[in-house]
């Protein structure tokens, strides 16, 4: 963005000046223009803030930016009023992405490109799911309803993963407390013990000496431990980005005792939700497979959704094409059968999305009331166990007085 000194005259004749922000000169005039003023000089200035400011769109900044969007196209507003509103609207501080992103998007709209093409240029901001939704509604002219569809969707997705996020939250704050005082506790406590334990001059049970060996251990090799860690953990990382790595870890995932159930449904939602809401608002079929195929957020099921696409062009149905994919449970295809024959399929769709997310979050809750004295007895076994180890030569300080005498 660029920051342009103006002059302007107002509706009612008096002459006014200030700064207003632009992607370029014709932008900034448009802007004005808009706000009902008439400029009278226009002179760029230096790169605003905002320019330096992050691309960066949360989840909630974008639901509320499409939802406001929609109620405005809705109620008649011109499409370039309706954005030009909100980027003056949104802050430029707690929503520099936003504000940049949409100042983008309503120059490019001003310069005579399509709304679908405008965002087609933020991959990073609006998925391919947003554009090609978008597009079908620009086409058939009822952007309104589909944006207000997309809002609706977009709150689904983002409810669905904090209810993930924050059923993770516990057990990794316990872990890292846990981690904390046993390393505390370790390098800080047991040397302690350790000297006081030397001047008894006899052998020590073995789970202090352990300890003690183990203390001495991470005190002196600290420096090769951090760097093993760091190896690991950057081997592992670069192993998961890679193809084979992450194929790998998708298929494991869907394999898990208690995980690997919950991961699908979130999966099959995620699937039935996208696809339904992209059949309504007019996308072809074939479109919809590859979009939902890239959006499924694992690559075993993407697999699957790009070998039931091949099946469709062949000119299969979309019932027989899922049931010879093994990942797409029955009840599915008995939904998706029942779509096809009644011609409802973005509805059957959409209902068992909401059955799976009844079930994912009866799941998340019963995983979280399990986890919580779980890890409260993880916690208590760490720490006690090393508190006993320390006091265990305290308790028998009588025997090891008298192997000393």
């Amino acid at each position: 963005m660029l920051t342009f000194a103006y002059q302007a005259r107002d509706a009612t004749g008096k002459i006014t000046s200030g700064v207003q922000e632009g992607l370029n000169e014709e932008n900034a005039i448009n802007t004005l223009m808009a706000r009902g003023l008439m400029v009278l000089s226009i002179q760029k200035r230096a790169a605003s803030k905002m320019a330096r400011a992050t691309r960066k769109v949360s989840d909630t900044d974008l639901v509320v930016f499409t939802r406001q969007l929609a109620t405005m196209v809705d109620a008649g507003l011109p499409l370039i009023g309706a954005l030009t509103a909100l980027f003056e609207q949104s802050d430029p501080k707690k929503q520099a992405g936003l504000r940049r992103v949409v100042g983008e998007v309503t120059a490019s709209v001003q310069e005579g490109s399509t709304f679908n093409d405008a965002i087609g240029k933020h991959p990073k901001v609006f998925s391919r799911l947003y554009t090609s939704m978008v597009k079908a509604g620009e086409s058939g002219g009822l952007l309104a309803s589909v944006l207000d569809r997309l809002a609706g969707f977009l709150e689904a997705t983002a409810r669905l993963k904090k209810k993930v996020k924050s059923a993770m939250t516990y057990p990794v704050i316990v872990i890292s407390i846990a981690l904390a005082i046993t390393t505390f506790l370790i390098v800080k406590i047991v040397p302690v013990f350790a000297s006081i334990f030397a001047d008894f001059g006899a052998k020590l049970p073995a789970p202090t000496q352990f300890l003690i060996d183990l203390s001495d251990f991470i005190r002196a090799q600290w420096y090769w431990i951090v760097g093993a860690i760091i190896g690991v953990v950057y081997a592992i990382r670069s192993w998961l980005k890679s193809k084979t790595g992450a194929e790998a870890w998708d298929r494991w995932k869907l394999k898990l005792p208690i995980f690997g159930p919950l991961t699908h449904k979130i999966c099959m939602t995620r699937f039935a939700r996208t696809f339904a809401q992209l059949i309504r608002s007019g996308v072809p079929i074939l479109e919809v497979m590859q979009i939902v195929g890239d959006t499924s957020g694992n690559s075993v099921v993407s697999k699957a959704l790009f070998g039931v696409a091949t099946d469709i062009e062949k000119g299969d149905r979309l019932t027989a094409a899922l049931s010879r994919q093994p990942v797409f449970p029955p009840m599915m295809l008995r939904m998706v059968s029942a779509g096809e024959d009644t011609g409802k399929i973005d509805t059957m769709l959409e209902k068992m999305a909401d059955f799976w997310d009844e079930e994912i979050e009866a799941t998340l809750n019963a995983l979280t009331s399990l986890l919580e004295p779980l890890l409260i007895v993880f916690l208590g076994v760490i720490v006690g166990g090393i508190v006993i180890a320390m006091f265990l030569p305290i308790f028998k300080l009588n025997d090891v007085v008298s192997a000393n005498k």
